[in-house]
């Protein structure tokens, strides 16, 4: 049986711990989050680091990482959010009146909704919890499968090496409290739990061993993901982009509308897509990015990112559209020349 069909068979509103054929020989979480991305059709996989300390300390550590992702998504949970480019109080307030009109007769509450886009917009969460745990944690599961046009999620947590008993009661007490509150899944990758009240899934394994993978890693182990993530549901540009790019052996090792964060004082950015060891960031440009005030915010990013060592590859849609041939051999280019200098140490990343 593949890894494939076991990840699909898997419960998705429980904890439960993914084993393999032993514990060390078990999946990755990468490996898991590729494969889920694949054969889950129903749910989102978001992988998700809790950090550490008590139950409640991972819980709102796993809240807070996932209203970051939330962030990312907007506008694909909320696409009226696409046409502002402003944060202006009248923009703030048409947003708010859209989120509450879209709230209207689905499962979504209308007020976390409002308080959840204007947050995303202007990157500044109010000081305090406007909201109870309950209500955020159920909240943050339903925009996050809506932004990947999925009907429920599942969170993928990569086990701690040698975690103490104490880290580890914490985190499962933290997972099952997710678990149902959220109505999604925690998967727990990695390592062997001490808790016995986690059932352990043994899967068929990552699959085929690379003797020699595509994008790099060592013989014998298994190739790194060649794809995280997914391109924006309601970005046709994007998956057209992606479509182009599943078809070329360079292209392992991208990421879709991933969070990036240059420091703790600025404020976390989507990027629509990225090479993360090559520090290469292509952007998806729709004509509200012609917008000076959108435009502007644009060449702030990018400096940002060229400042961390980024190069920043900009398309426009109507680009992609008409000869993403074209703009798939520029990416193709620019990725092989920095792997090369990247081999002959001529590029060190600075972070």
């Amino acid at each position: 049986m593949t890894l494939a069909r076991d990840l699909a068979g898997l419960p998705t509103d429980r904890v439960v711990q993914i084993g393999g054929p032993s514990v060390l020989g078990g999946p990755t979480v990468e490996v898991v989050a590729e494969t889920a991305a694949r054969c889950l059709t129903d749910h989102a996989a978001v992988v998700l680091d809790p950090g550490s300390g008590g139950p409640l300390d991972v819980v709102r550590t796993t809240l807070d990482r996932l209203e970051q992702v939330a962030y990312a998504l907007l506008p694909g949970w909320l696409p009226e959010a696409a046409q502002v480019g402003r944060t202006d109080p009248l923009s703030l307030a048409a947003v708010r009146a859209a989120a509450t009109g879209r709230a209207r007769g689905t499962r979504h509450s209308a007020p976390f909704l409002a308080h959840l886009a204007t947050a995303a917009l202007t990157g500044r969460r109010p000081r305090g919890d406007a909201f109870a745990l309950e209500q955020r944690c159920l909240g943050l599961a339903r925009v996050v499968a809506e932004g990947f046009d999925r009907s429920g999620l599942v969170l993928l947590v990569g086990l701690p090496a040698d975690p103490t008993e104490q880290a580890e009661q914490a985190l499962v007490a933290a997972a099952e409290w997710l678990a149902q509150h959220g109505r999604l899944g925690v998967w727990l990758v990695g390592g062997a739990l001490r808790v016995d009240r986690v059932p352990v899934v043994h899967l068929a394994g990552p699959g085929p061993v690379a003797t020699r993978p595509a994008g790099g890693g060592t013989p014998g182990r298994p190739a790194p993901p060649t794809v995280v993530g997914r391109p924006h549901p309601a970005s046709a540009a994007e998956a057209a982009l992606e479509a182009a790019l599943a078809a070329e052996s360079w292209a392992a090792g991208r990421r879709w509308n991933q969070s990036y964060q240059s420091d703790v004082l600025t404020a976390p950015v989507r990027l629509d897509l990225v090479w993360p060891a090559e520090r290469c960031v292509v952007e998806v440009d729709g004509p509200e990015h012609c917008h000076p005030a959108r435009f502007e915010a644009d060449r702030q990013r990018d400096v940002r990112l060229q400042l961390d060592g980024y190069a920043v590859l900009r398309f426009t849609n109507a680009r992609i559209s008409h000869d993403v041939g074209s703009v798939v051999h520029q990416i193709g280019t620019y990725l092989r020349d920095r792997r090369r200098a990247m081999a002959e140490g001529r590029f060190h990343a600075r972070r």
